[in-house]
């Protein structure tokens, strides 16, 4: 199912996203070392509930997990990069923790994912694989315009991320948003330009370039969910959720302060 929002819902959108935003900017500024990921997951759900929204995840049973998430929030560390379940792990100085959140607020979705270094030990090449997600974002974000194709999406991520010299897998990616977390149009992270559904006002589209540094190949955790590096690799993540209007496209997910 592909949703066109219109202005109502797209305001409603609008709130959905800075309350994601907002709530991961809290989450980062509170992770430190010794923090641990099921504290991460009760402060996630503390903030949801304050905010009268609703988790997009604790319910969640879709086909590639095992059974219901049974949390509020996905906490990736370090070779973990997709879907990770909180567990009882005290953060520890170095960690790259991914942070992925998707709420809905009436009646609308939002979804966002950040990735950091926690801690006063900053490793170089870990940085420079955030930094690479982050300026494969603002590339998709550019490409993300009305009469646009998401294979031109895909391929300002894929140039990207591939001349920065990390594998991509396109198995799991961006995706189109709404009334539901994971719609269609399904948006790969490599592709070819001038393919795939056109982009019209109304859509949201959760965008999302991900990398492990050295392989394109995922396992899955014991725990059924978490999706690993296959060799143990670090990973990192970064994600946006955007409307496309007749300007191009709107970040949703800033956190409030944050927005122009």
């Amino acid at each position: 199912m592909i949703e066109i929002l219109n202005h109502a819902r797209l305001a409603r959108a609008r709130d959905s996203g800075a309350l994601v935003g907002g709530i991961l900017q809290t989450l980062k500024s509170r992770c430190k070392v010794g923090t641990n990921l099921m504290g991460i997951d009760r402060w996630t759900k503390a903030m949801i509930a304050e905010a009268g929204a609703t988790s997009c995840y604790v319910d969640y049973a879709p086909s590639f997990g095992r059974g219901p998430f049974g949390h509020y929030i996905c906490t990736a560390v370090n070779d973990a990069v997709l879907h990770g379940r909180p567990h009882d792990y005290d953060l520890a100085d170095g960690d790259l923790l991914t942070l992925d959140l998707a709420v809905s607020k009436a009646g609308v979705a939002a979804d966002a994912a950040i990735s950091f270094i926690v801690g006063d030990t900053k490793p170089p090449e870990s940085v420079a694989m955030i930094n690479a997600t982050e300026r494969a974002l603002a590339a998709a974000i550019a490409a993300a315009r009305p009469g646009a194709r998401i294979g031109d999406i895909s391929h300002a991520i894929g140039t990207v991320l591939g001349e920065a010299g990390y594998p991509i897998n396109t198995e799991f990616g961006g995706h189109g948003i709404g009334s539901t977390m994971h719609q269609d149009p399904h948006v790969p992270n490599t592709g070819r330009p001038g393919r795939g559904y056109t982009l019209r006002p109304g859509l949201l589209l959760a965008l999302e370039p991900w990398v492990m540094a050295d392989t394109a190949r995922l396992v899955t955790d014991a725990d059924g969910w978490t999706l690993r590096s296959a060799t143990g690799c670090r990973t990192a993540h970064s994600e946006h959720t955007v409307a496309i209007t007749e300007e191009g496209a709107e970040i949703l997910t800033l956190p409030q302060q944050a927005r122009p």
